[in-house]
């Protein structure tokens, strides 16, 4: 399984430098290990050109079982007994004219967790758009209501692959609301009134001189996961070498998913 957190370490990086260069001044929210998982059982399904140029999107440039690693890492991702929760859910939603091959969908169940359920696109696209968003707030607690907007599937649709991911930990070292106050918070182009948490405690901390930025570790309890928070001085300009940062900033996370 080493092997597939390093790819997909590796893809996670260059996912995230590609989102940073489309547009540097607006926020990126997203989830590689949701990504690949998706995309691997697709590559489950694909033969030659395509498959070598999947492999090579998604940086798995070493031999071995990848549906095998997917399904130990999964397993872990989901095990229950900690003191967070984390949890996440593969589902496949295909067009019930197309005759999937019974391996492909015995084995999206047996390494992904994730179950093909036939739905009419052709019929009722608007009905399946809709059922796909429910499916994805149950497993969210609510959270994200509407993973699909109107126009994102159409009757040609024959399969949609979704993962749905949940967290929700506490932190080791607890923040006391009476301490939260606003306080002002500068963007790129203005600054605003937030509320911010305060806490005086001892944490891992950094920091980067080539890019003029603290880097702070704020652990869950058990110290099993972590946030890692990068703050730029308040006199770096974000738009400035945004590239050179970019690359800056994904060799820290390089350090800290191999570590």
């Amino acid at each position: 399984m080493d092997d597939l957190c390093e790819a997909n370490g590796t893809f996670a990086i260059s996912l995230f430098k590609i989102l940073g260069e489309e547009d540097n001044s607006r926020n990126v929210f997203f989830s590689p290990m949701s990504i690949s998982s998706a995309l691997a059982m697709v590559f489950m399904g694909a033969k030659g050109s395509t498959a070598a140029q999947m492999s090579q999107a998604l940086c798995l440039y070493k031999d071995g079982d990848i549906h095998r690693g997917f399904q130990s890492l999964l397993s872990e991702v989901n095990r229950t007994g900690t003191q967070y929760l984390l949890r996440t859910a593969n589902r496949l939603f295909g067009e019930k004219t197309c005759d999937f091959l019974p391996d492909f969908k015995e084995y999206c169940q047996k390494f992904y967790q994730a179950e093909l359920e036939e739905l009419s696109f052709a019929e009722d696209t608007e009905e399946c758009r809709k059922h796909i968003n429910d499916w994805v707030a149950e497993k969210t607690e609510g959270k994200i209501s509407e993973v699909l907007d109107a126009g994102t599937v159409d009757p040609l649709t024959k399969l949609v692959l979704v993962n749905a991911i949940y967290f929700k930990g506490k932190w080791n070292e607890q923040f006391d609301r009476k301490y939260t106050r606003g306080m002002l918070f500068k963007t790129n182009e203005e600054k605003k009134t937030v509320q911010m948490m305060f806490k005086e405690a001892k944490f891992k901390m950094g920091y980067a001189d080539e890019v003029h930025t603290q880097v702070l570790e704020l652990p869950y309890v058990e110290e099993e996961l972590s946030m890692v928070i990068l703050l730029p001085d308040d006199n770096t300009d974000l738009a400035v070498d945004t590239l050179r940062s970019t690359s800056f900033f994904c060799d820290i996370l390089a350090n800290i998913i191999s570590t």
